[in-house]
């Protein structure tokens, strides 16, 4: 590794950061001017009754702050890779290397973003026109087919049938249940997206995710990995400045769709196929998307056997702001804690 090797990761994700702060006036300006925002604030929980308490904290600011902040974050990560694709086709002798979009690498995790992104923005755009959005069951069928095309892509094009497992030799031998192991594994990662849920909250977690991904990525010198996973993290940090209390939009979920699918492509390319842990280590870099399903999975049980919930509301960051904690104490905390894990994560991937 150089310090051109380097350069080429801090380049792409200084360039997406600057590249979102810059558009967001104009988006911001869009959504405010057409009033992109829910008309009606407030949920509905799974058995079909106003969830009351999750209603009590947050319907005021559902009405009156856009929804579509993801678009900070793909289009400053499509704006940097098109960007440094033109100055290396322009001048190859001083930026060819610093173009990361490339068959082998990132066209996939690319291709994975862009989908999920197009198709969050078809359900933020039903849920402005007043309806409730796609339905969970039109999501989860996008998420599983793009999930299987992702999946035979890994199988049959790349022959990946070994994944990385903590215990014994440190790969295990899948075949193709390498198949089912991605689907599962990717809509896992969406379920959690629901983290997009305090100001500032989803945002911290997610660039801290991806720039562990980013140095994994790097030290195992998928250098185009690296650097797409840096212009994320850089797009999510541009987000990030605005979306910090008060918030001036939300990611939602043409941020959180592209955003899993993104992260669980890049998790699969950089295991055990390329001689690293990225799945292996996915529990731990990524636990609060994890811990986020595992509370409203744990509700929903312990609602059914014993009568009554367990949690205030969930996920859990919902439940912390219930229990009294300021909305900026339990956003601050899950910062704290995602750095820890992905160090923790980092450090275990790299032993």
């Amino acid at each position: 590794m150089t310090a051109f090797d380097v350069l080429r990761i801090f380049l792409p994700s200084g360039a997406a950061f600057f590249i979102g702060v810059a558009m967001t006036p104009f988006v911001s300006h869009y959504l405010y001017k057409y009033k992109m925002w829910k008309p009606r604030g407030g949920k509905v929980a799974l058995d079909g009754r106003p969830a009351e308490e999750f209603n009590k904290l947050h319907v005021p600011k559902e009405v009156g702050t856009p929804r579509f902040g993801g678009i900070i974050v793909w289009g400053s990560v499509l704006l940097t890779a098109a960007l440094f694709q033109i100055l290396a086709t322009a001048v190859p002798d001083a930026f060819s290397g610093l173009a990361f979009v490339s068959r082998s690498q990132t066209w996939v995790p690319l291709a994975a973003l862009m989908l999920g992104a197009l198709v969050g923005l078809l359900d933020d755009l039903y849920e402005v026109q007043g309806t409730q959005g796609l339905r969970l069951r039109v999501r989860l069928g996008f998420v599983t087919v793009v999930a299987l095309v992702c999946a035979w892509w890994f199988f049959s094009k790349l022959g990946v049938v070994m994944i990385s497992v903590p215990w014994g030799s440190g790969e295990y031998f899948v075949g193709s249940y390498i198949i089912p192991i991605f689907v599962f594994t990717t809509l896992l990662l969406y379920a959690g997206g629901v983290i997009d849920g305090i100001d500032g909250l989803s945002g911290g977690v997610f660039s801290t995710i991806f720039a562990a991904y980013a140095a994994l990525a790097f030290f195992q010198h998928q250098f185009d990995i690296a650097a797409l996973c840096a212009a994320i993290m850089g797009g999510l940090l541009a987000f990030l400045w605005f979306n910090i209390p008060p918030a001036r939009f939300y990611l939602t979920e043409t941020g959180t769709m592209g955003l899993t699918m993104v992260l669980a492509v890049v998790a699969f390319l950089t295991d055990a196929q390329a001689g690293g842990r990225g799945l292996e280590v996915l529990p731990i870099i990524a636990a609060p998307l994890f811990i986020t399903v595992a509370s409203n999975i744990v509700q929903i049980f312990w609602k059914k056997i014993f009568g009554r919930k367990l949690l205030r509301i969930a996920p859990l960051h919902h439940h912390f702001e219930a229990i009294g904690w300021p909305p900026y104490k339990v956003t601050m905390r899950y910062w704290i804690v995602s750095v820890i894990l992905a160090i923790i994560g980092l450090a275990l991937a790299l032993l």
